[in-house]
């Protein structure tokens, strides 16, 4: 199937579900640790170890707080780095960015040694042994049991949670986990805290996104697809937003995986606040559609555009403990000015 090379596979989307997310928020992490790529942050360890973590292949034990981490999760470095620890080595997922990470995640590593950055299709077993880690993270990930054991050969290896779908850990079950792994627990529940606050508030100032319908949806190479389930769902249902009636129908099945729509169903993607993620070359997009331009929520000005490589889509798509508050800030003003009920309110562009 054709695919955007340079970005996310039709496939990614498809599980995950990506898309889904004013300057960068400090939150209230203790200060990052000192020297070489690991370097752990001081504070809230509680010396708890041993520590055993379930997950979907097992139960794996850690013995002591790991100071050489490993993240082959897509997302598991922006956690690893809001708990205070520089990963060695990270997986890269989509966006091209020095050590696999974007801008939130660069301003939390400091002036620490910037990861190494494995491959996104392949584990690259040889390499990850070579960085001699003390634990290796995998959840957000779809991790094989062979892969699993392949890994667990080398270090301790938590893979994803088993009572989720791969790729569908939710930011706070990650931000709970990961403090287990490096021992900081109590700044764990701080940062999720923090986050839950921030979502509430959101809700608290802006009453008309309670019963609004939210929609997320993808071009990619010229394709519309839909989403039910993944990080951005995720964000618009916390926000208060419900999917349309119509297009959740489409989902009544067991499979909650991505749906594409032909353009003889873009009226789908009808709803009070449409998040369209564009993935290909800008002239492939369906935004440039006669019948996509001709939706109401499109000649009103309720839908909210935004670039693959642009920092509010790739802070949605994360939608972890570091990039939530960009993700916030960003789509929360856009998304009042869509649903204020005034079609001549104009939503700011995204970047």
């Amino acid at each position: 199937m054709p695919r955007d090379k340079s970005g996310p596979t039709r496939s990614e989307i498809s599980r995950r579900g990506l898309l889904g997310g004013a300057g960068l928020l400090l939150l209230t992490a203790c200060a990052p640790g000192n020297g070489g790529g690991s370097g752990s942050g001081s504070g809230s360890g509680s010396g708890a170890f041993p520590v055993s973590i379930e997950h979907k292949h097992g139960t794996t034990e850690i013995t002591e707080r790991p100071e050489r981490v490993v993240t082959v999760g897509m997302t598991d470095q922006d956690t690893v780095l809001a708990l205070g620890t520089a990963p060695v080595a990270t997986r890269e997922w989509f966006g091209g960015k020095e050590g696999a990470l974007w801008p939130w995640a660069r301003e939390k590593l400091g002036d620490r040694e910037v990861p190494e950055v494995l491959a996104r299709q392949e584990l690259e077993f040889e390499r990850i042994a070579a960085l001699e880690p003390d634990v290796i993270i995998g959840l957000n990930s779809g991790l094989t049991k062979q892969q699993y054991d392949k890994l667990s050969a080398i270090a301790p290896t938590v893979a994803q949670p088993g009572e989720y779908a791969d790729y569908g850990v939710p930011w706070q079950d990650m931000t709970r986990t990961v403090g287990r792994i490096l021992d900081h627990r109590e700044k764990a529940e701080q940062l999720v805290t923090d986050i839950e606050a921030r979502f509430e508030r959101a809700r608290s100032q802006h009453p008309a996104f309670d019963g609004a319908t939210g929609l997320l949806a993808a071009s990619m190479s010229g394709k519309a697809w839909v989403y039910a389930e993944g990080p951005a769902p995720r964000f618009l249902r916390t926000l208060g937003l419900r999917m349309p009636s119509a297009t959740e129908d489409l989902f009544s099945g067991e499979s909650r995986e991505a749906k594409q729509l032909s353009k003889e169903r873009f009226e789908l993607l009808e709803a009070d606040v449409l998040v369209l993620g564009v993935y290909g070359a800008p002239e492939d997009s369906i935004a440039r559609e006669g019948v996509y331009q001709q939706l109401d929520v499109v000649e009103q000005g309720r839908d909210i555009t935004m670039r693959r490589q642009s920092t509010l889509n790739g802070a949605v798509t994360f939608s972890s403990p570091l990039s939530l508050p960009i993700a916030l800030d960003g789509l929360v003003p856009r998304m009042a000015a869509a649903i204020d009920g005034d079609p001549s309110t104009k939503v700011r562009p995204v970047e």
